[in-house]
């Protein structure tokens, strides 16, 4: 036995000895005599066992290359492109491939996307030689060399097949999946790097295995303004991406979110009231029992804001929630069961712990028992996250400059009756509660119907719900006490 032989028996490669003979007499060649065949085999050994992959699910954008058998599951159409320099286009082919660990697109280039076009056919098992890259759709695999390997059983993949919520992985494409619409927002728009206008939206889907939130990308942005929650959509051709450590499923041009008609179960997990901490991010769950006007206030960016209160009670506590944003909007209302997720735990009034619901969460009804829950309410126009990079999704969170608190008492947020619309005599005593929407000297509250300028030494915050008593002089309140 020969020494190529030998380490050749020691490779755990699917490669031929010829084809492995061929690339240490290469490799011989290339290190221009400074290293024997011995050497040369321990090297190509080394080079293949680092790019030959167990499977589609082990190829990652930071490989120099990747080797792979794969089933051909779709073919493109031909794109035509200029390249920098060159009097000759360039042609690319999108080719999926899949195995049983996962799928992958191959990009397959110039002479290899004619031959894709020419000879290639859905359920062909080919042996594969590229590099991999992060590409729009998730991982792609930009091809070398590829040739067809009909001696390899591939077991049946389906990768168009509809996932649901638990199924779904880093990296998987051509992604369907039919869920239940728990939440939405609006259409933001982006400069990217070369100098066009993008788009971007989000909606969260639910089925019976969980909830992921769905970025919906140009084209399809607009989609998420134009379902309602509850209805039952399916997305087709999506794929799986990461954003801060939780898979995201996305939608671009290729993709399409549908509406079905269709039942989808979506049960809420969530952490009883009782048992949530500070500085936690979690899903609540119960029954509305008081909410409070929708509130506006400038942030320290002179930017404006808008939150709102409401209340939720569970089978062991309740706990104060400020809906920040597009969801200070939503229609909800005392008796109205709801689902809340991913909202933060804070520390707020009085020591009392309080949740946010920021651009990032899900607020779901499960089922409404209020008839007008926020005729108050109206739209200020405003995107609270307008002008932000799209790639990151990241926004300042809409809590930025204001703290909704809880002044302590388990009211619907209403003023004492001694604060209405008409106006307070000179030098009467009063109490008035009220939101903070100008904090400074002197500081402004607002009950929804008055507002009431008050002197006090009290640190309070924009956002913050407080009860000032006091006398009322040339009108405006001296407070003698604030809570």
């Amino acid at each position: 036995m020969s020494d190529i032989e030998g380490v050749y028996e020691d490779l755990e490669a699917d490669v031929s000895l010829e084809e492995f003979r061929e690339a240490v007499e290469a490799k011989v060649e290339q290190m221009g005599g400074l290293a024997d065949e011995e050497t040369a085999a321990m090297l190509v050994a080394h080079e293949v066992g680092e790019s030959e992959v167990g499977g589609i699910a082990d190829i990652e954008p930071g490989m120099e290359e990747a080797k792979f058998v794969a089933k051909v599951i779709s073919i493109g159409e031909v794109r035509t492109f200029e390249r920098d320099g060159e009097d000759e286009d360039g042609r690319v082919v999108n080719v999926e491939v899949a195995d049983e660990t996962g799928s992958v697109r191959a990009a397959f280039w110039d002479e290899h996307a004619e031959a894709a076009i020419g000879e290639l056919e859905e359920g062909q098992v080919l042996r594969i030689k590229g590099r991999p890259k992060e590409g729009y759709s998730g991982v792609e695999v930009s091809v070398d060399d590829v040739e067809p390997d009909p001696d390899t059983e591939i077991g049946d993949v389906q990768v168009a097949d509809t996932h649901t919520v638990e199924a779904l992985s880093l990296g998987l494409s051509n992604v369907n999946l039919v869920g239940v619409v728990l939440d939405t927002g609006s259409v933001r728009t982006f400069d990217r790097d070369d100098g066009s206008e993008g788009k971007v939206s989000n909606l969260v889907l639910g089925d019976s295995t969980g909830r992921v939130r769905v970025t919906l990308w140009d084209e399809q942005a607009e989609t998420a303004t134009e379902i309602d929650p509850s209805t039952t959509v399916e997305v087709v051709d999506g794929y799986v991406k990461d954003r801060d450590g939780n898979l995201e499923l996305h939608v671009g041009n290729r993709g399409a979110v549908e509406e079905i008609d269709e039942e989808v179960e979506y049960v809420p997990e969530s952490t009883p009231i009782e048992a949530i901490e500070i500085d936690q991010t979690v899903d609540i769950a119960g029954v509305v029992r008081s909410a409070d006007p929708k509130r506006t206030f400038d942030r320290d960016d002179g930017s404006e804001g808008q939150v709102r209160n409401i209340r939720v009670q569970d089978a062991t506590d309740d706990i104060r929630v400020a809906m920040w944003g597009e969801k200070a909007d939503i229609d909800i209302g005392p008796g109205d069961e709801v689902a809340l997720g991913d909202v933060d735990i804070q520390d707020g009034w009085q020591d009392d712990l309080e949740a946010s619901a920021g651009w990032q969460s899900t607020v779901t009804v499960l089922e409404s028992d209020s008839e007008t829950t926020s005729a108050e309410s109206e739209d200020d126009g405003g995107d609270e996250n307008a002008g932000l990079s799209a790639f990151s999704g990241d926004g300042d969170d809409d809590t930025e400059g204001a703290n909704a608190t809880d002044a302590g008492s388990d009211t619907d947020g209403s003023s004492d009756d001694s604060a209405g619309s008409d106006e307070p005599d000179a030098g009467e005593e009063i109490e008035f509660t009220g939101v903070v929407v100008q904090a400074g000297s002197p500081v402004v509250l607002d009950d929804g119907e008055t507002t009431m300028s008050v002197e006090t030494d009290t640190d309070v915050g924009l956002g913050e719900e407080i009860t000032a008593r006091g006398v009322v002089r040339d009108g405006t309140l001296e407070a003698n006490d604030v809570f």
